[in-house]
This record gives C-alpha cells, sequence and structure tokens, in this order.
C-alpha cells in the first residue's frame, strides 16, 4: 500500500513505515534509547531526504520514549532527579543543535554532515561498547563479582548532590555536560541520544543498568519533543504522514520491548545493542563510499 509523504515528496509502503515504527519501538523498550540512531538511517535508506527523516524522526522517538517511561515508571526504575538534570543540559544543547543545523542547511552541507556524524559516533559508541560487553560478559562467566567503579574525576568535582534510586552522591556537572552534548546531537542527528547516554550514564556516572533505561527515557522524551517543535518551527521539516505511521509502530513496539529487557541480563542486553549500532555504522559508511556524486548533488542542491 503506497502513500504519498507531503514533505518528504516520496511514495513509500505504508506497512513497511509501521514495521520500522514497531521495531525500533522494540529497541526503545529494551534498551533505553530513543532508537533513532537506527531509525534515522533506516529513513535514509528507503528515500527520505535527510533533513525530513531527522525532523520527523525525533517526533517519533518522542512517542515510543513516553511508551516506555510509562512502563518503567510502574517498576520505579526511573531516577526522577537525575533525569531533572540531564534535561536542563538536553534543552540548552538542543536549542543550540537546531542552530548549528538550520546554519548547515543555508549551506547546502545540511545532508552530508547528518551521515558523517552518524558513520563517526556510531563506529565509536558501537566498540567500545561491544569491547565492555565482551569484558563483563567474561567476568560473569569466571564468577568474578562486577565491580562498583570509582570515578575520581567525577567524585573530585563540586556542586555534589545525591540521587537516591540510582544511590550516587556526585557532582552535578557531569549529568549537565552528558545532557548538552545529548541535546546537539539530538538536533543535528535526530536522535533521542540514547545510544550516548546510556553509556554515559553507566560508565561516566556509575548508575546501575536498571535504572539507566527508564530515566535515560524520561530525559529523551522532553528534549525531542522540544527539538521537533523547533524543527516544525524553524525549518518546516516534519513530514506528519510519516511521523504518525512511525508512532503508531513505535508505542506499540515499545511496550513489547520493555518486557523482553527486563527478562535477559544487563551484558548481554549491551552487545546486542552494540553489534546493531556498528551494523548500521557500517551500512552507512559503504553508502557513503559508494556514492559520493549523488550524494553531493542531494546536499548542494533540492533544498532551496
Amino acid at each position: 500500500m503506497q502513500i504519498y509523504l507531503p514533505i518528504a515528496e516520496v511514495s513509500v509502503n505504508a506497512f513497511l513505515l509501521l514495521g520500522l515504527g514497531g521495531l525500533v519501538g522494540v529497541l526503545s523498550g529494551m534498551f533505553g534509547v530513543g532508537g533513532g540512531f537506527l531509525m534515522t538511517p533506516l529513513l535514509f535508506f528507503i528515500g527520505i531526504p535527510p533533513a525530513v527523516a531527522v525532523a520527523t524522526e525525533a517526533n517519533q522517538i518522542v512517542a515510543s520514549s513516553f511508551s516506555g517511561v510509562l512502563a518503567h515508571l510502574r517498576r520505579k526504575t526511573v531516577d526522577l532527579k537525575m533525569g531533572t538534570v540531564l534535561l536542563v543540559g538536553g534543552l540548552i544543547g538542543a536549542a543550540l543543535g537546531v542552530q548549528i543545523f538550520n546554519y548547515l542547511r543555508g549551506l547546502g552541507q545540511v545532508d552530508l554532515l547528518v551521515r558523517l556524524s552518524y558513520v563517526v559516533f556510531l563506529g565509536i559508541i558501537g566498540s567500545l561498547m561491544f569491547v565492555e560487553s565482551l569484558r563483563a560478559i567474561r567476568k560473569a562467566r569466571a564468577g568474578t563479582p562486577p565491580q562498583r567503579r570509582k570515578h575520581g574525576l567525577v567524585h573530585a568535582l563540586p556542586f555534589k548532590t545525591r540521587f537516591r534510586t540510582s544511590g550516587l552522591y556526585i557532582s552535578v556537572i557531569p549529568p549537565l555536560l552528558i545532557g548538552v552534548a545529548v541535546g546537539i546531537l539530538a538536533a543535528i542527528m535526530g536522535v533521542g541520544g540514547g545510544f550516548i547516554m546510556v553509556p554515559a550514564m553507566i560508565y561516566l556516572l556509575g548508575m546501575p543498568t536498571k535504572v539507566v533505561v527508564g530515566t535515560s527515557l524520561f530525559q529523551i522524551i522532553f528534549v525531542t519533543g522540544f527539538t521537533t517543535l523547533l524543527h516544525a518551527t524553524t525549518n518546516f521539516t516534519v513530514d506528519v504522514v510519516l511521523a504518525v505511521l512511525l508512532l503508531i509502530g513505535g508505542v506499540v513496539g515499545a511496550q513489547i520491548g520493555t518486557r523482553i529487557g527486563t527478562r535477559m541480563k544487563a551484558e548481554q542486553l549491551r552487545i546486542l545493542l552494540a553489534i546493531m549500532v556498528l551494523a548500521v555504522c557500517g551500512r552507512l559508511a559503504l553508502d557513503l563510499l559508494l556514492e559520493p556524486s549523488e550524494l553531493y548533488s542531494l546536499g548542494g542542491g533540492g533544498h532551496g
């Protein structure tokens, strides 16, 4: 069933979009990521222009994350205080990111920037997570108890506060900075930033994995909602038809994903996520290498 997307100016199969929305919703519930880092490249692959994919995807993330957070709130695995600190940073970052996005769009280079950002970030994060998860699985097999890391630098910073749900007493500066970085990426790459936020919360802040997922989703809702609003009012690149189809799939998928996520071990979840990140990174890198001439013509013109 082909439908025409007015803003993207392409025809796409409606069931394909519902399926993609559902798949990303499942990931959102399982891993605490908005799923945008997978969905946005998937939209590129089916022919949606990057500027439209980024802005519209932010919209879908809000719904699937909201659906996931409700499930986590029922289990009391959301650190609302930590989420709020991350959120303040995220909103500042999102406002900055939309400014950068608009500036580059004016230069006609936004499509290339979005794709390059994806390859770089997904490559780095996927590799780090993969190595870390393998190490954790080996330790679990050997029966070594997981160590609580002592984060020297994080603990040395001022403005400390207690995050009861996470069992942490740390400075508010690192979570604020993580929030800002994620906000900028949310605006430029159309991602919730969960694929950066989740590892940062586990490895930099030392939060327990079970609290990380819900807290990450809580922050993602507001930052991506704000980003969508900015894109819709400054760029007019949000395709409503596309957004609605992805939304329906995403909300259903998130509920299923949350159930699967609670049945799996943290290390297994992390290694699965790492493999997916690397797979998408590889496909995007291939696309960039194989069709540069076409990319420049897309990036340079067509956005008049």
